[in-house]
């Protein structure tokens, strides 16, 4: 366990290890639970879909392709809950892959139209 006060910011680095230099991490969704067993409902979302969902979520500098490091604050995670756990997944692409979801950021899902 980490432990984190409230309003606290959370420093997160994810890394890819493996030997070749020319993939990349993108992070895709991350969402915070009171419980680790289910991720769905109850959650506050960081990043949803590449799309920054909380306000005090930063992406920060680093210097590999093969690593990612962000911040958020604890406090719109910890405030319903003493207990919060953390799912985050990545896409690793290849670098420089401009048609890879990396490049593509932020994707917002368009809704259907319902029909009579």
């Amino acid at each position: 366990p980490y432990y984190v006060s409230i309003n606290q910011d959370l420093f997160l680095e994810a890394s890819l290890h493996s030997p070749d230099p020319l993939l990349e991490l993108f992070l895709h969704t991350c969402v915070a639970s009171p419980s680790r067993h289910n991720f769905m409902t109850g959650v506050h979302t960081i990043i949803k879909d590449g799309c920054v969902k909380d306000p005090t979520y930063a992406a920060l500098y680093s210097p590999h392709r093969h690593a990612l490091r962000f911040k958020f604050n604890a406090f719109q995670s910890v405030r319903s809950s003493p207990v919060v756990y953390l799912q985050c997944q990545l896409v690793v692409c290849r670098a420089f892959d401009y048609s890879s979801r990396c490049y593509q950021g932020c994707v917002k899902r368009s809704k259907r139209e319902a029909s009579s």
